[in-house]
């Protein structure tokens, strides 16, 4: 692993930097608020800037509270005064306008904030402790179609988001090798197989997934009509003694892989070796930490990472790449084409078997 960050603050930079962490669980808070009860859309909505009570006047919100919000505002750097009149900043337009940080703090706060009391306890048990709060499950997936709806809701918009995005991509270099079947792994709600025969009138897909996962997918499946073209195969995943079925020109492993353990992904990897055929690809698309553009996005996939450790499974991660290319090469397989910077922040693995 290369050398990542560094440490030439000042000393008081650094004790500055400090009480930012030390108060960012209620900063979080106060910046929701500010998106949430409309202040920042007052701002947005007024060139010439607003005082406080017209802000509590507009929002039909207590002063005191809009004050406190407000002023908060200034130190996350969302808004700023002039002339006692507040004004929204660049910052705070995004916290409002911009999709992906939307996505990103609903799924902080629906599906991780209450949890994360249980980050400690996480890392201790290689558990997801914080899951507790919604209930008795041991992983957040065996969960997902029971847990409230607007954390499903949030959970859904934050892992569709990103795929979603990339999948248009992807897919003229899925079918550069014409592939007839694709076994889907992890196929969540089957927008990948939607979205393969669609762009295939000939493809055939199989889905894998936990029973839960694939009520969602066949519902999807039918609005689209392609109930024919494919298939979905309920299994436990984490079972490593059940092959997958064989016989497939390409597998395909979406954001699933950072869904476990490295132990995990070796017998998940070499069960989707041995599903392929002698001419096959096993594709691996995922997020790494390492080989993204912008800080932002890796101090994204950090904070992913704690989710998986607290509330997700306790033993996944956003990985390294290269903790990624070990893995493979552990199954009998090798990288033969790494394509960066797919969608947001994607790479994709085209993997083949050794011979």
């Amino acid at each position: 692993m290369n050398n990542y960050g560094s440490d030439k603050k000042t000393a008081q930079q650094a004790k500055s930097d400090a009480q930012k962490i030390a108060f960012a669980p209620m900063m979080f808070q106060a910046a929701r608020a500010l998106r949430n009860l409309g202040i920042l859309d007052a701002l947005e909505n007024n060139n010439t800037g607003m005082s406080i009570e017209q802000v509590a006047n507009y929002c039909k919100l207590p002063v005191h509270g809009t004050k406190v919000l407000l002023e908060a505002g200034i130190s996350l750097e969302v808004v700023f005064v002039k002339d006692e009149k507040f004004f929204i900043t660049k910052t705070g337009w995004f916290l409002l306008k911009d999709k992906l940080t939307r996505v990103n703090m609903d799924f902080t706060h629906d599906v991780n904030y209450l949890g994360f009391f249980n980050l400690e306890e996480s890392v201790k048990n290689e558990k997801p402790e914080g899951l507790k709060v919604f209930g008795d499950w041991d992983t957040v997936y065996e969960a997902l179609s029971q847990l409230p709806e607007n954390v499903q809701d949030s959970w859904f918009r934050f892992d569709h988001y990103y795929s979603d995005v990339a999948f248009p991509e992807v897919l003229p270099v899925v079918f550069e090798q014409h592939p007839k079947k694709i076994l889907d792994v992890g196929g969540n709600t089957g927008k990948f197989a939607i979205n393969c025969c669609k762009y295939n009138e000939n493809v055939k897909v199989t889905i894998l997934d936990l029973p839960g996962q694939l009520k969602k997918a066949q519902e999807n499946i039918r609005k689209h009509g392609f109930e024919s073209r494919i298939d979905c195969m309920p299994v436990n995943l984490l079972d490593s003694s059940k092959p997958f079925p064989d016989g497939y020109d390409a597998v395909w492993m979406s954001q699933f892989l950072d869904c476990f353990s490295q132990k995990d992904i070796i017998h998940l990897l070499t069960r989707g070796k041995n599903a392929l055929t002698s001419n096959g690809s096993l594709y691996i698309l995922e997020t790494y930490w390492d080989r993204q553009q912008h800080e932002a996005a890796m101090h994204s996939l950090h904070a992913t990472s704690l989710y998986f450790v607290c509330i997700a499974n306790g033993c996944s991660q956003m990985y390294h790449s290269n903790d990624m290319h070990k893995l493979v090469e552990k199954t009998g397989m090798y990288v033969e084409k790494a394509i960066d910077n797919i969608g947001i922040s994607h790479t994709l693995f085209i993997c083949k078997p050794k011979e």
